[in-house]
């Protein structure tokens, strides 16, 4: 007598188990001999060595396909529960890939949706820091976002850690009312939603309060080691020169990181320079880094937006070549 755990938080549950746990019955009869009990996002299987490792194996072959295609109907669910051609269904996964990242509450999913956002991913995948950059709307932070959840989901790192410049409130954040959380939570904000989007509010909730996922300004990143970590460091154009290799010198052992910004929206005081434009010249040629431009093609926002950022590139070109 064995017992297996299989966790299923890389797929979207209701896939798996099917509607009215139709796919749960399937799974129950084409494997009478076992004890079968699903738990949220885990499934337990007890019964005899040889019939569990059969189980698994399938149900494995499972989550690898919904991981790359989102749905599986139950005719196909049956067919791989009952057949042993997985070397046909590796190959239909290979061919077949369609850039799901996260399966987020209610079942929505989240993908790379452009072919920059795509090369985003690969690149991510590759490397150990990148350089996203493009403008507003282009869908960097949020696909850096579901890159980090999805490497936390899958156990590739320990935690998350995001943190913006927030010059906007002159970093000191002094004389804002209200406490220190009040006080930076608006200018995290946009890191928040995209947590919404692909992690149930309890779970972010605990997820947050045990510090598995961290939020905070790129100040408080002085000091750190950031071990087994995928760090986001977004808007890093409002970053200076020193906080910027501040922030690349934090990274440790078995860590990510990203950065993501648009050299078009500085927000730093007239007297300060951004560190971005350097930092990007001079890692540019460092095996292990990696750079990636987004544009307008890349924009998934309301389909004004891309006319939107189309019109001011017009118009720098105009003033840069006026006399």
């Amino acid at each position: 007598m064995t017992e297996k755990i299989i966790n299923l938080e890389t797929v979207n549950p209701i896939e798996f188990f099917g509607v009215n746990n139709g796919k749960l019955d399937i799974l129950k009869k084409k494997f009478p001999l076992l004890k079968i009990l699903s738990r949220g996002t885990q499934i337990k299987l007890s019964g005899a060595p040889e019939q569990v490792d059969t189980a698994k194996e399938k149900i494995e072959l499972i989550v690898q396909y919904l991981e790359r295609n989102g749905h599986m109907s139950e005719n196909y669910f049956e067919q791989i529960l009952g057949g042993d051609d997985s070397e046909t269904i590796d190959n239909f996964v290979d061919r077949n890939p369609n850039d799901i990242l996260v399966f987020g509450p209610n079942g929505k999913t989240v993908r790379a949706r452009t072919a920059n956002q795509k090369k985003m991913v690969g690149h991510a995948d590759k490397n150990d820091i990148l350089f996203a950059i493009g403008p507003a709307g282009t869908g960097k932070t949020y696909t850096a976002v579901a890159l980090a959840v999805r490497a936390l989901k899958n156990k590739a790192v320990k935690k998350i850690i995001l943190t913006r410049p927030a010059v906007e409130a002159g970093e000191s954040l002094g004389f804002l009312p209200g406490d220190l959380k009040e006080k930076i939570d608006p200018y995290l904000r946009p890191l928040y939603d995209a947590l919404d989007d692909m992690i149930p509010a309890d779970k972010l909730g605990y997820y947050m309060s045990n510090r598995t996922i961290e939020i905070a300004p790129l100040a408080y990143m002085r000091g750190r080691t950031l071990d087994n970590a995928f760090i986001i460091l977004d808007e890093a154009q409002n970053a200076t020169d020193l906080q910027l290799k501040m922030f690349l010198t934090r990274i440790g052992a078995n860590a990510k990181a990203i950065i993501t910004g648009d050299l078009t929206q500085v927000d730093l005081p007239k007297n300060q320079k951004s560190g971005l434009e350097k930092a990007l010249r001079i890692l540019k040629n460092i095996d292990g880094i990696s750079h990636i431009a987004l544009d307008e093609e890349d924009v998934v926002r309301h389909r004004l937006v891309k006319a939107i950022i189309k019109a001011y590139d017009r118009e720098k070109d105009r003033e840069q070549q006026a006399p």
